[in-house]
């Protein structure tokens, strides 16, 4: 059907995989988590410090690049990875996450989403059939369908209706995509909360035959608790062979639990949103740089961290750069983050390797939550 990827699995720990994801612009070890680029760019972050801290995908916004500079622009520069100077693999989303949290701006039937663009009010129309051509267009070596994203609080008969319209969607963009030897379109699995519903969309999706799934509509509002009990119920519906994507999932417990349930991909805006806020992920756990304990701290953000920033400033730096509002503060701390999140990753993979994960996850979640 598509020779845009494949996907082999290369060890298992229990229900959790390492295997290798090729693209056509690189191969990516699983797990892995992917930086988010919602304009063609990870905020603060250049792709030479992307790659140092150990990025091998990185994540581009369909509606935004829509709406500015347009698909047709960034067609015109060689796709979204030229575009931004990325030389790696690439995946977009479909704007269906943007039809959830854009709600106030946007009108959802049958046909598609009608969305009045937040930047002049123009309207922007997606159909399964335009966000499969826009993201052709875009170029990412994998993107995503079209979906109806329900909120966490919806009704049954809400959420029904969602994966009802998810399905129909889905079978339009499969008819839609054309390029398959290059780029690689990913089914997306709805249901809420209602693990019967999810298992219904599993089914309809994996019947479809897309190269790789997701689950999507989780972190919408619902407990962690919940999260876990959809994906652990959900992933294994999915096929062994092909990768399984966690949308939108981005707490590091959230994503080692999905791992033990079978999940090999992640994406979220929390590593660099909480930078910008003087949030750090450590080893110990989260710190805020704010704090007036840190103002005479000479040590390193985190000792067990190898990234620039661990190597080059202390706390003490950091919570200076803060504190004078300094645009350096934030990228330090992006840095850290986002090297936090793949060295967790690359950890994980080396544990269901060793055919360890559990003892892995558990030793890992008694500091996170400690």
């Amino acid at each position: 059907m598509t020779d845009a990827i494949s996907f082999q699995l290369e060890a298992v720990s229990g229900k959790a995989r390492a295997a290798t994801l090729r693209t056509p612009h690189g191969e990516l070890r699983t797990p892995f988590f992917m930086p988010v680029g919602t304009v063609a760019a990870v905020k603060g972050l250049t792709p030479a410090m992307l790659r140092e801290a150990g990025s091998q995908i990185v994540l581009a916004n369909t509606y935004h690049l829509a709406v500015r500079p347009g698909e047709k622009l960034v067609d015109a520069f060689g796709g979204v990875a030229k575009f931004m100077g990325w030389h790696g693999p690439t995946l977009t989303d479909s704007g269906g996450f943007q039809a959830f949290s854009l709600a106030k701006i946007r009108k959802m039937d049958d046909a598609g989403v009608r969305f009045q663009n937040h930047f002049d009010g123009a309207e922007l129309f997606l159909t399964p059939e335009s966000a499969v051509e826009i993201q052709q267009l875009l170029g990412a070596d994998m993107f995503m369908i079209l979906d109806e994203c329900p909120p966490a609080n919806s009704s049954r008969e809400k959420v029904a209706e969602a994966v009802g319209r998810t399905t129909r969607w889905a079978k339009r963009c499969f008819d839609a995509w054309s390029n398959r030897e290059k780029q690689a379109l990913f089914g997306i699995v709805q249901g809420g909360l209602f693990e019967d519903l999810r298992a219904e969309s599993a089914e309809q999706i994996g019947e479809i035959g897309f190269p790789g799934n997701a689950i999507g509509g989780v972190s919408v509002g619902e407990d962690p608790a919940e999260m876990d009990r959809i994906v652990a119920h959900t992933a294994p519906l999915l096929p062994e062979t092909k990768p399984r994507y966690l949308m939108g999932v981005g707490r590091p417990q959230d994503m080692l639990r999905a791992i033990s349930h079978g999940v090999d991909m992640f994406d979220c805006v929390m590593p660099t949103r909480h930078a910008r806020h003087a949030q750090a992920f450590t080893s110990s756990g989260t710190i805020n740089l704010k704090n007036n304990c840190h103002r005479e701290d000479e040590s390193p953000l985190d000792p067990q961290c190898d990234c620039y920033a661990c190597r080059t400033v202390s706390r003490g730096y950091l919570r200076h750069l803060f504190n004078v509002k300094e645009m350096l503060g934030p990228i330090y701390l992006s840095i850290h983050n986002i090297r936090f999140y793949h060295h967790l990753m690359e950890q994980a993979r080396a544990a269901i390797i060793a055919n360890r994960y559990d003892a892995f996850l558990r030793e890992k979640l008694s500091g996170l939550e400690s």
